[in-house]
């Protein structure tokens, strides 16, 4: 039976790069129903709708979410971001951000594999606090972090489960446990008391200060990171630079439960100084669309699309090329 696939496409460039993700998905051999929704910047400035209940009940239906990329400059900062791309994690509990990073041929993390496995529910961005006296010369503002033993155990022990399942076995704790102590101490307790579950996987831990400074200068000593909301997504924009740009990092927002679809996208934004241009870099969401096939129980065809992006990454290293050249190298390199 095909997966049933919601497509959200969104602004700038993230319309053309969903497009090239289900061009190499179907050339895989995976059928896929997919129908789009049309929701982001756009469909906000045009109507006002960002994500109503009703079309979340909707999207719930699906296998799962591939999204391309949401905003525009004429909407205000927090709109798009809080009322689509929050409220579908939170409200669908996408509780694991997992980010892999392939170091590209020529950049500063080459031959390199790691993944951020970042909690992606609470934290910073769980919308405590508020403001007082606004616009005034007295005005106060508060934005607190939220961190459950609930949420903070249920993402550490699915860090030590993809630990595990990796050749090297090593699993690193980033925070900043000597100033923020209440919620450091939190993740590090939890990770001291998980880790008595998982002998095999060995443990490390930086300040995550310390962890921008090792991206660049030693990114080969990381295997999975696990980290708090706010950081992780601070970090992986670095590693996405560090591993040969954005324009090839890939993410899943996952409910590793299944009580509802998980969603696909890539690390980038809409980049609207290119869209419509033919030269966005695809290479991205074609590889959150193999995350999506993982995820769907499509191994054989993740594994072949994935081999086919790495030889053509090899092959055109550092090479400018039209959106719909990369996608035909990759399909014609799918064995």
């Amino acid at each position: 039976m095909a997966h049933r696939i919601a497509v959200i496409g969104g602004d700038g460039i993230g319309p053309e790069v969903t497009a090239e993700a289900l061009k190499v998905v179907r050339a895989a051999g995976v059928a896929v129903d997919t129908v789009d929704f049309d929701l982001g910047g756009a469909r906000y400035l045009r109507d006002g709708e960002i994500l109503s209940d009703a079309t979340l009940d909707q999207l719930r239906a699906f296998d799962a979410i591939l999204l391309g990329a949401v905003g525009t400059p004429e909407v205000p900062p927090g709109v798009i971001e809080r009322g689509l791309l929050l409220k579908l994690r939170f409200d669908l509990d996408l509780y694991i951000n997992h980010r892999p990073f392939h170091g590209q041929p020529g950049s500063i993390a080459e031959g390199c594999d790691f993944v951020v496995v970042r909690e992606n529910t609470e934290g910073s961005y769980a919308g405590e606090g508020g403001v007082l006296r606004f616009g005034t010369e007295h005005e106060i503002a508060t934005q607190g972090s939220v961190n459950t033993r609930f949420g903070v155990e249920r993402c550490v022990r699915y860090a030590f489960e993809l630990a595990k399942s990796r050749t090297r076995k090593h699993l690193t704790l980033v925070h900043k446990t000597n100033v923020l102590t209440f919620s450091g101490s939190l993740w590090q307790r939890t990770v001291d008391a998980v880790r008595l579950d998982y002998p095999e996987v060995s443990v490390d831990y930086n300040h995550v200060d310390a962890a921008c400074i090792y991206l660049v200068e030693q990114p080969q000593r990381y295997d999975v990171v696990v980290t708090d909301n706010l950081f992780g997504d601070i970090l992986t924009d670095l590693a996405g630079a560090v591993s040969g740009g954005v324009g090839f990092a890939s993410s899943a927002n996952l409910n590793p439960d299944r009580t509802s679809p998980s969603m696909f996208e890539p690390v980038h934004g809409a980049a609207h100084d290119i869209e419509g241009k033919g030269i966005a870099n695809p290479t991205a969401t074609i590889s959150s669309a193999t995350l999506m096939l993982r995820f769907l129980g499509e191994e054989i065809a993740a594994a072949r699309i994935d081999a086919a992006i790495a030889a053509d990454s090899s092959e055109h290293a550092g090479v400018p090329r039209k959106t719909t050249e990369v996608t035909r190298s990759i399909i014609e390199r799918l064995v």
